[in-house]
């Protein structure tokens, strides 16, 4: 009985969470609107677009949740991490499947349907969907061999990272010969300065689009952790792009609706996990945003907390290799790496970790928008 009132607690508050999250999100993007007098605007919107990708994920979830269940594609619990996660073994993963395409596919679509957009908004914004997919296919398959050897085991660290390259730099080459997009190659900073670096400029966009999707990765961790950090970054950036490149921002948005969608199915407590196969495309297609958009510097402000996060995971490494004994054993810097996984076994509940995480990521995203 004690189980079953606590089940029915977290489902309360996780849905409180998460609908709390839609409404301040939509607020924001109606405020944005209002401010700009682009509320009615279909090309030039950043509410309207939030709702249909929202709208578009949930409702494709309550089609594909119950298939990826027949389909028996129940996530393996690694044995090192927190003993509360082994009840969650079996829960269908992959789910980026069900929210990724929809919402490249439906932005793609909406651009080019829009008379208003330009020739380099509609370019722009068919290159972040192709990259964001890549990445996705990634993804799918670390998890496809996942589910297939049952272990937490898929494709070799060397093998997606050769991928993640591959596509960084297919895509890099394509933004630098494509006409209209790669008119810089210096970093803007706050306050109009620059950095230029040349040819330098696309070594560090590839490494951008490698280390935003890895650590979007390693953000994925917790019930609606990713959904909802990922839905708070993209609708921040769609407003920092949004007067320059009105395509890149509508795809933003609806990337934001399509993670909010998603979290009607994977709150706490989830009935999917979106898996490699969304983690890695949402990291993907921050970046290629932040590097078409040559806005890397708010990039780097709004996924602050996707960088701790990996940062967590460099240091509880570097720190037990540098503190092993002579047996070979090292001490550890957190509990637990990443870091979302520390402050649940420091005591803190996993709505807690969710809820705080959420907060951080809408005051960075709040930073990112006010020194743009």
């Amino acid at each position: 009985m004690d189980t079953k009132v606590s089940n029915r607690r977290a489902t309360l508050t996780g849905g409180r969470l998460s609908w709390g999250l839609a409404g301040g999100l939509s607020l924001a993007a109606i405020g944005f609107d209002v401010s700009g007098d682009r509320l009615f605007d279909p090309a030039f919107s950043l509410t309207l677009p939030l709702w249909v990708g929202a709208a578009l994920s949930a409702i494709v979830g309550v089609w594909g949740v119950p298939v990826l269940q027949q389909l028996k594609t129940g996530q393996v619990i690694r044995q090192e991490g927190p003993q509360a996660h082994f009840k969650k073994a079996g829960t269908p993963t992959m789910g980026g499947i069900l929210f990724v395409p929809a919402a490249a596919i439906v932005a793609g679509a909406w651009v080019f349907l829009s008379g208003e957009m330009s020739s380099v908004d509609r370019i722009s914004v068919v290159g972040v969907s192709a990259l964001t997919l890549a990445y996705a296919f990634i993804g799918w398959l670390d998890d496809w061999q996942v589910l297939r050897r049952k272990s937490n085991k898929g494709i070799s660290p060397r093998t997606k990272l050769a991928l993640q390259i591959g596509f960084a730099i297919l895509f890099c080459a394509w933004a630098k010969i494509t006409p209209g997009l790669a008119e810089s190659e210096t970093v803007q900073f706050p306050g109009g300065w620059a950095l230029p670096l040349g040819a330098l400029f696309w070594l560090l966009a590839g490494f951008v689009l490698v280390a935003e999707s890895n650590a979007t990765n390693l953000t994925d961790g917790l019930d609606g952790l990713m959904g909802g950090t990922g839905a708070i970054a993209f609708l921040g950036l769609a407003a920092i792009v949004a007067p320059t490149f009105p395509g890149l921002a509508l795809f933003c948005a609806i990337a934001s609706g399509a993670c909010l969608g998603f979290l009607a199915h994977n709150r706490n407590p989830a009935r999917v996990f979106m898996g490699d196969t969304g983690s890695l495309a949402l990291g993907g297609a921050l970046a290629a945003v932040g590097v078409l958009a040559n806005v890397l510097f708010g990039l780097l402000v709004l996924s602050g907390l996707f960088f701790a996060e990996t940062l967590s995971v460099i240091a509880q490494v570097g720190y037990y290799k540098a503190t092993k004994d002579p047996d070979g054993i090292g001490k550890r810097l957190f509990k637990m790496a990443p870091l979302h996984h520390h402050f649940e076994l420091s005591g803190w509940s996993e709505l807690q970790v969710v809820a705080t995480f959420y907060g951080v990521t809408a005051i960075l995203a709040l930073i990112a928008l006010v020194i743009r």
